[in-house]
């Protein structure tokens, strides 16, 4: 058994290709078991990079991704002839971006959101369920994981708020 994925789709794609690079989570998705906790993983360090920014910037940067991974999504989906296949992994980045949305400092923040993340991703209750199921392309596949950093946002948030209240 390998530790990467050996599937005739993703032999399709090739890390030298910067929207495949970017697709794949930085070669992340490769992994055979779970690519997309590992996309995640791959998230943290673009989250602590973009940590640095202003509130305003952060945004501006994390719109940026979910929209250009529309198309990356898309492209990536196209080359390896498969909708979704779970080696594309930049929605679970973007949705850890989202997730972290002015989120508190720390360690223990970080792994929250990527727990609070995984739980959402992976278990996909209403209307996550129903946008991964219904919404096709690059739009569908980010839309999913968008919404689970929604409902993540929203528990970090109210996690944050008790914590310091």
């Amino acid at each position: 058994m390998s530790l990467f994925t050996d599937d005739k789709a993703v032999k399709r794609l090739t890390l030298k290709h910067p929207i495949h690079f970017l697709a794949l989570g930085f070669g992340s998705g490769l992994f055979a078991k779970a690519p997309g906790t590992f996309g995640t993983l791959a998230g943290i360090p673009v989250y602590l990079l973009l940590a640095q920014l202003s509130l305003p910037w952060y945004l501006a940067l994390t719109f940026i991704g979910a929209l250009a991974g529309i198309y990356i999504c898309h492209k990536a989906s196209k080359d390896m002839q498969v909708h979704d296949h779970g080696a594309i992994v930049w929605d679970e980045v973007i949705g850890l971006l989202v997730t972290m949305i002015a989120a508190p400092t720390g360690w223990p923040w970080v792994v929250l959101g990527f727990v609070l993340f995984r739980i959402f991703d992976i278990l996909k209750p209403w209307p996550i369920r129903l946008l991964d199921a219904k919404v096709h392309g690059g739009f569908g596949i980010m839309i999913d994981d968008i919404l689970a950093g929604v409902f993540s946002l929203i528990c970090l948030q109210a996690i944050a708020y008790w914590w310091f209240s």
